[in-house]
């Protein structure tokens, strides 16, 4: 307690006496203590409790050599993670701990250092960085560098949505972030409000790579195949359906679920349960963000629409393009790749064959001189009028 600043050790030992007193045994307990140093009001409630949680983070953590715990960060059902500093550098690091309960079980134990391994295959200031995976007595771990800062979740659950503007300055450093990936052969397959990370300098980074896999690893795609990796939310349509070919495109969906969510506060798709909300993402029409939220422009509700097409075929292919659209809408003009005039069911293969065998456009002299014309376009209207005056001429004679 005083090592944290809460109390002073004039503070403390004061209330040792009076806890050693209370209790009439000539020894406190630590409860009996904590209750007299709130009802001195040398620390509050909330206080202590932050401390229980720094002891226990100690516990966990103070076999790892070479780290000094410094508390708890979080904890789910896969890991917790703690805040460090590691010694020898003398930096603030975030260390995540596999439990112990998941210690015993190589599946798990092989993907938590797939996720190190991955993520230590990236050198991007927008990803989360790997520094260390391995092994101290029991514990399993892997430290990457700490993010003071918070997620885009935390800011949903907040403001409830984000301005376009401030939305788009996130998704942009995401979507260099997944390009970097993918150049690198690697697809993060968990892109989501609570896996981006944002600075108190506004930097935005992608965080947690448990699902990375490398786009070239048949045996995983093999092993995996059938199987929907995942949240549900937010999860591509060839996820879902457990497909062996999982690439860019199905980041990308993600990425548009989750600014889908920035920018109109709701999830793309509801339900009562992950199965009704994955079905929806197979089956269910999207509605139109900038409907959600008439806020919008045309342009980010195009580009929108074009990251969570059902098919891959008529996503962006990849991050690359998908930047070109951001960087304009950006600028306040039409995404030039999203904002296509042409029927929606053509493919962007189609769109692309279509403008490679597409004649140059028609230039019309409008001063009275002459017109150019498509030759093709010629011989075609000679052909229906001579067609038609063969018509009309049997009508006549009979």
């Amino acid at each position: 307690m005083v090592d944290q600043g809460l109390a002073t050790d004039e503070e403390v030992q004061h209330c040792v006496d009076l806890a050693k007193e209370a209790s009439g045994s000539g020894d406190a307990n630590q409860m009996s203590l904590a209750r007299v140093l709130v009802d001195n009001e040398f620390v509050t409630s909330r206080q202590i409790a932050r401390l229980r949680q720094l002891i226990e983070a100690e516990r966990s953590g103070q076999k790892i050599p070479g780290y000094q715990v410094l508390g708890k960060l979080g904890a789910g059902a896969m890991a917790t993670v703690f805040k460090a500093r590691q010694l020898s550098l003398d930096r603030l690091v975030a260390i995540k701990v596999l439990p112990q309960k998941l210690s015993e079980n190589p599946q798990f134990i092989e993907r938590f250092y797939a996720e190190g391994r991955a993520a230590a295959q990236l050198n991007h200031p927008n990803i989360v960085q790997a520094y260390d995976v391995g092994k101290a007595n029991e514990y399993h771990y892997f430290v990457m560098e700490y993010v003071d800062g918070r997620t885009v979740y935390d800011d949903i659950v907040t403001h409830k949505r984000y301005g376009e503007k401030d939305a788009l300055h996130v998704v942009i450093q995401i979507a260099e972030a997944l390009e970097h990936a993918h150049s690198r052969g690697l697809v993060h397959r968990d892109v989501k409000p609570k896996n981006v990370m944002i600075t108190k300098e506004g930097v935005a980074k992608l965080a947690d790579m448990g699902l990375a896999r490398a786009m070239s690893d048949k045996d995983a795609a093999e092993a995996e195949a059938g199987k929907a990796f995942g949240t549900p939310y937010y999860i591509s349509p060839e996820q879902i359906r457990g497909e062996k070919e999982i690439g860019p495109p199905a980041d990308i969906y993600s990425l548009g679920a989750t600014l889908y969510h920035m920018v109109t506060g709701s999830v793309p798709f509801d339900g009562k349960n992950p199965s009704a909300v994955m079905h929806k993402h197979l089956k269910a029409e999207l509605v139109p963000p900038d409907h959600v939220n008439p806020k919008l422009s045309a342009g980010i509700s195009e580009i929108i629409e074009m990251m969570m097409a059902k098919s891959r075929r008529r996503r962006y292919g990849n991050c690359r393009d998908l930047l070109v659209d951001l960087r304009e809408v950006q600028k306040g003009n039409k995404p030039p790749i999203a904002h296509r005039d042409v029927v929606s069911t053509a493919t962007m293969a189609d769109l692309a064959a279509a403008e490679a065998e597409a004649p140059s456009e028609v230039a019309v002299d409008r001063s009275g001189e002459g017109h150019a014309v498509n030759p093709a376009l010629f011989v075609t209207l000679c052909v229906v009028a001579a067609v038609s005056l063969v018509a009309n001429l049997l009508q006549f004679l009979t």
